[in-house]
């Protein structure tokens, strides 16, 4: 395993939350290790907790929570609506009715109400999606219920800022979007400790997703910006280890700006030029600059720089994305491929396939591989047929193995998955 390969590895186990808890600006905070990081800070009056990860993660959370501070929660902000940031509450309600405490101030975006609501009404669409796109760490998705949410009772509208003050300390909470249009981010300046939330994560930011609605580079760039006027000595992310030191934080906060003001005007400008996505796509991994490509802090560990291309494209620009006419109404894949069969024998796509993979062409392997496979009804139960299928699921699985994206290599292994009952059923009908 190469090095670089096994740094990401490595930066994928934190992002999932696989690092030790540890306190932080002088003892007075905590960072708890979860898929969804929870800081919380304590003050002579209480606790303040900046999300409280997933369900599965909501005991570990408080178990931790609880050895470092006895106090009773008083403020709980979300960072934003993703199930991995606010949904490990079920510890916390339990405390909070046992000893008779009053229930903390639950402090989130107006959008965030309205993204739960989005999640009530595709809760099955979000159940399978979450499925592929999380099928390495569950079998069943996120393991969420959007019917099931603890929601924020001081809500804030627009661009609203909330500050409020706990013993000594100072909160600011600011809204930017971001991964997400309810993005809220905390500065404490007594501590000099910053929030991210998911505006800041070990890896390189989830700015495009191919399952998942828009996000907003250019926003993100500017919520970066105001970041680094706070000159802060710590950095909470929203996933992985906290950063410390003035310098680190700056390096960081400035390497996620410059990330996204560059795929963000990058492709305008090429918008501007008259170029359609496919041109636009490949130049931009062309000029995709080293130090933003060896960063330690832009692993394509969950996000990556080619999902980022698609965000950027896809905040000015509607579905057709070729100009070629033929794409604007196109026909049935499995039409195009039968026609492609009276062209030419199956036997022939397979072997160019082959080729195409002994020399390492995966991606264009699949495409011949698919033109057999989408006539799969009008071949039949046949060793081609099988050969096909296997090749497929060999490509993919090699595709998974090279790839560092979490997400992108749960959607390709999504497809092999997809592939094991079809072999099977062709292996049976064929012995």
């Amino acid at each position: 395993m190469s090095n670089r390969r096994q740094e990401i590895e490595e930066e994928r186990y934190r992002w999932l939350g696989e690092f030790p808890t540890k306190t932080f600006a002088g003892g007075s905070a905590l960072c708890i290790g979860a898929m969804g990081t929870s800081p919380v800070f304590e003050t002579d009056e209480g606790l303040v907790v900046f999300d409280i990860g997933t369900n599965r993660h909501g005991r570990r959370i408080f178990a931790e929570m609880r050895k470092f501070s006895d106090k009773p929660i008083k403020y709980i902000i979300y960072s934003h609506g993703h199930f991995d940031h606010c949904f490990g509450y079920k510890e916390i309600l339990e405390e909070i009715k046992e000893k008779g405490w009053e229930m903390p101030v639950i402090i989130g975006h107006q959008n965030l109400l309205h993204r739960f609501e989005k999640y009530r009404m595709l809760d099955k669409y979000h159940e399978w999606i979450n499925s592929m796109q999380f099928a390495s760490i569950t079998k069943r998705g996120a393991g969420v219920s959007a019917h099931e949410t603890l929601d924020p009772n001081k809500v804030l509208q627009g661009n609203e800022t909330f500050i409020f003050k706990l013993g000594k300390y100072t909160f600011e909470v600011y809204h930017d979007m971001g991964e997400t249009d309810d993005s809220l981010w905390m500065y404490i300046p007594e501590l000099k400790t910053i929030c991210a939330g998911e505006l800041v994560a070990n890896t390189y930011p989830n700015l495009g997703n191919p399952y998942k609605v828009q996000r907003y580079p250019k926003h993100w760039a500017i919520a970066m910006e105001k970041m680094l006027e706070k000159d802060a000595e710590y950095l909470v992310r929203g996933h992985g280890p906290f950063i410390e030191g003035k310098e680190n934080v700056k390096e960081c906060l400035s390497v996620f700006r410059d990330a996204m003001h560059f795929v963000h005007d990058e492709v305008v400008k090429r918008l501007n030029e008259g170029k359609w996505f496919e041109q636009i796509y490949h130049e931009m991994l062309e000029i995709y600059p080293d130090r933003l490509m060896s960063s330690e802090y832009l692993k394509p560990i969950y996000g990556c720089y080619r999902f980022a291309i698609h965000a950027a494209y896809r905040l000015y620009h509607g579905w057709y994305n070729t100009g070629n006419p033929t794409d604007l109404f196109p026909a049935k894949a499995t039409d195009i491929s039968k026609e492609l069969l009276n062209i030419n024998s199956a036997e022939t796509y397979l072997e160019h396939a082959k080729k195409l993979f002994a020399e390492g062409k995966l991606q264009l392997a699949l495409h011949i591989l698919d033109i057999i496979i989408n006539c799969e009804d009008e071949i039949g139960p046949t060793e081609l047929l099988l050969d096909a299928f296997q090749l497929k699921s060999q490509i993919i699985k090699q595709k998974v193995k090279d790839e560092p994206s979490f997400i992108a290599a749960n959607i390709i292994n999504a497809g092999a998955i997809q592939l094991k009952p079809k072999i099977k059923d062709l292996r049976k009908k064929l012995r």
